[in-house]
């Protein structure tokens, strides 16, 4: 039950941070949202030093993001992003710059899924 809280809520909130940022989302990206959340959660829990947390969370969802673009925007034709106009991409799925920007938001997911680990015993006994 608790990874499917943590899943859940890590889609919902992914989904809600891209309407904030891009004006809409797809549920394809709650499906990645939510596995990167859960992969977050999971390294919150280690004892490695908080900005080797960071890194890993970042290449984590840098390589996430690869293969999900593979499969939605190359194999399935979707066009949910193209980073081909960004500098040093990858087959327009990935780049240094996106991957800098998860870098950045995984500061506050780790955080959060810090404090998700202390809160999830009490929320789980309810």
């Amino acid at each position: 039950m608790e990874f499917i809280i943590v899943y859940l809520f890590g889609a919902a909130l992914y989904g809600t941070i891209e309407v904030l940022c891009r004006g809409w989302t797809h549920w394809s990206m709650l499906i990645l949202g939510g596995a990167c959340f859960s992969l977050m959660y999971m390294l919150s829990a280690t004892s490695l030093p908080f900005i080797l947390k960071l890194s890993i969370s970042s290449l984590c969802i840098t390589a996430l993001e690869f293969g999900t673009g593979c499969l939605v925007n190359i194999i399935l034709e979707w066009q949910i992003w193209d980073y081909s106009g960004n500098a040093l991409n990858i087959m327009g799925q990935i780049c240094p710059l996106f991957s800098f920007y998860w870098f950045m938001l995984s500061v506050p997911g780790i955080i959060l899924c810090s404090f998700m680990h202390r809160a999830m015993p009490l929320l789980l006994e309810a």
